[in-house]
């Protein structure tokens, strides 16, 4: 008797010899996939008896055709919406849709969405947390749970999160390498998992080179006006700064306000850096910040594809996948 399970788009691809992403743009006929790729996929599809359609699927595999994804808090929105928007495109790429929670920082709030995604029979969950603390590890939810921006702190859970160290790291030596000998750092709150990060990088870039800070790192809140103050404070007690390495866009622009008020310009007398790329901050700082992007796109695609991974059945193995963040040199340090 046959059996009624259905072949996966993973076993297509595997017997095709191409990825996952190339499978689904062959068989959904998207561009981009040669001639002879194509029929080749085609091939193994009709060969493994692979059945594309989604309803069709759903009822032959008892699968949903849908993932989860819960924002843990709000705060974090402004992060959580390029991985969402990098998840969605990975999500088609692999014809999985998706449904959307916010748990607003509320415990309570995060335990009735997860319940009504069981409700739901979502195929998976991915879990978007705040980077500077911990996750809420949901345990043995049911479905296959990967976690993304904020770590749980449990070695078998699949989270992924930026490499905060090495971004940091570029920036410091990105300012020492335009000969910036009296550096100081302003970064957030000291607990945050991403602050104690970016530090370890920024220690590790000035240990390379020899070179120590102006002043003690300064710790502030993560807001503009912060930035300001805390810039103040430097300049006042470290005049002869040169390069001031920011733990955020927003920290940044307060930070080259107070720069420029006080008579210094921005990059000839102290050179500025931030992190995230944050647009708002970012290009309206005057002059556009130099900064570290997370490329939070490709976070979100890449937590997707270890869900589906999972879902599919494939060993895909636990633990914290750093991703590599993109320095993006603007006016704040070259100037011209």
């Amino acid at each position: 008797m046959q059996s009624a399970r259905a072949a996966t788009l993973t076993e297509v691809a595997r017997r095709a010899g191409v990825s996952l992403t190339t499978a689904s743009k062959a068989i959904n006929g998207r561009a981009r996939v040669s001639a002879e790729t194509r029929g080749r996929v085609l091939k193994a599809a009709r060969e493994l008896a692979y059945t594309p359609n989604g309803i069709a699927r759903s009822l032959i595999t008892g699968r949903s055709g849908t993932v989860g994804l819960v924002v843990v808090d709000s705060l974090a929105q402004r992060f959580a919406l390029p991985i969402l928007l990098g998840a969605e495109e990975a999500l088609g790429e692999i014809d999985l849709s998706m449904i959307i929670g916010d748990a607003r920082g509320d415990e309570t709030r995060l335990q009735q969405i997860v319940d009504r995604f069981r409700e739901r029979k979502v195929d998976g969950v991915l879990v978007v947390g705040d980077n500077n603390a911990p996750a809420p590890g949901l345990g043995r939810l049911g479905p296959p749970v990967v976690y993304v921006y904020g770590e749980t702190g449990a070695g078998d859970d699949v989270v992924h999160v930026p490499n905060d160290l090495a971004g940091a790291r570029a920036a410091v030596e990105h300012v020492l390498e335009l000969g910036r000998r009296r550096p100081a750092v302003i970064t957030g709150p000291q607990s945050g998992r991403a602050v104690v990060e970016r530090g370890k990088g920024v220690a590790a870039a000035l240990r390379r080179s020899g070179i120590e800070l102006v002043h003690g790192v300064l710790h502030a809140p993560w807001s503009q006006r912060a930035g300001r103050v805390a810039a103040e404070q430097l300049l006042a007690q470290a005049p002869d700064v040169d390069a001031i390495v920011c733990g955020s866009d927003q920290l940044a622009m307060g930070v080259a306000e107070a720069v420029r008020a006080s008579g210094r310009s921005v990059p000839d007398d102290v050179a500025i850096t931030g992190f995230d790329n944050w647009p708002v901050f970012a290009l309206e700082t005057d002059p556009p910040l130099t900064t570290v992007d997370m490329n939070l796109l490709t976070l979100g695609a890449a937590a997707v594809r270890d869900l589906f991974g999972m879902i599919d059945g494939e060993p895909v193995g636990g633990g914290v996948r750093l991703h590599a963040c993109t320095l993006v040199v603007r006016g704040s340090t070259a100037s011209g």
